[in-house]
Order: structure tokens, then sequence, then C-alpha cells
């Protein structure tokens, strides 16, 4: 037998929000974090659903330490799921497989790739952990 959902039934329930980690499981703890990339910079970490994500450290204008971007980028490029790498004397994600590519925010700037990098909302919780959870509402690259 087939079990068919009430349309919008998933849109009302959203996954919990899960600790991000290292690929050895490691909970990423913000501070920690940040203060290994003084300059900003980003890294793959395992995020929800156990799939990876570009963290971002952004750095401000004038020198300030870096802080976390409120957003990660899942790393799965969008035309058949390769991994999309940070390529730094590019400034942006690469696909390798069929050469997509995605601008430091994973706006889609070059195909095959339909659509830019899915996103999700990152938070810190009250022991420093960094958290990611799905991205509600309107996707602010558009």
């Amino acid at each position: 037998a087939m079990a068919f959902a009430m349309p919008g039934a998933a849109a009302a329930k959203t996954a919990a929000p899960v600790v991000a980690t290292t690929k050895s499981m490691v909970e990423i703890k913000a501070e920690k974090w940040l203060k290994a990339r003084p300059q900003g910079g980003r890294a793959l970490v395992v995020g929800l659903g156990g799939e990876p994500y570009w963290l971002v450290a952004l750095r401000p204008p004038g020198g300030d330490a870096p802080s976390l971007a409120p957003w990660a980028l899942k790393a799965e490029c969008t035309h058949l799921g390769c991994l999309a790498g940070w390529r730094p004397e590019m400034n942006k994600y690469v696909c390798a497989c069929h050469g997509s590519e995605y601008d430091k925010q994973g706006t889609v700037l070059r195909g095959p790739a339909p659509r830019s990098l899915g996103l999700a909302k990152v938070t810190v919780d009250a022991e420093g952990r960094v958290l990611l959870s799905e991205w509600e509402g309107d996707d602010f690259r558009v």
C-alpha cells in the first residue's frame, strides 16, 4: 500500500536544529571555529541530514574579527548532486563534475546547475555550539 501525505503537511513540520560537526563527528564550537579563521573563510561541516554544508566566517571591512554568517550552504551541486568545492583563487564554488559555478553566497553563476546552492539557518546555542536548521522564508539572494 502506498501512503500519501496531505499537501502542506510536510511544510508545517520542520526538523529540529542539528549541531554542526566535523567529518570526525566532533561538535563545532563557534568561538573556537572563528578563532581558527582570523581572516574569515569557510569549511565543510556535517549538517542537516548528515549532508555536507559550507560554514562561513565573514570578515567585516576594517579588520574586525570575523563572525559566523547567519546561513550555511549545502555543498551539493544542484545539477546532479556532486560536491561543489570552494576555489579561493577564483573566489567561488565550482563543481568539478560539469563546471557549474556559484558565487560566495552560493548563487548560481554558470550552469548546468539549475539553481543556487541550498541554504541552512545558522545559530549558536547556549553552550556555544553551531546549530544548523532548515532555512525559513525567502531566499535573500534573489
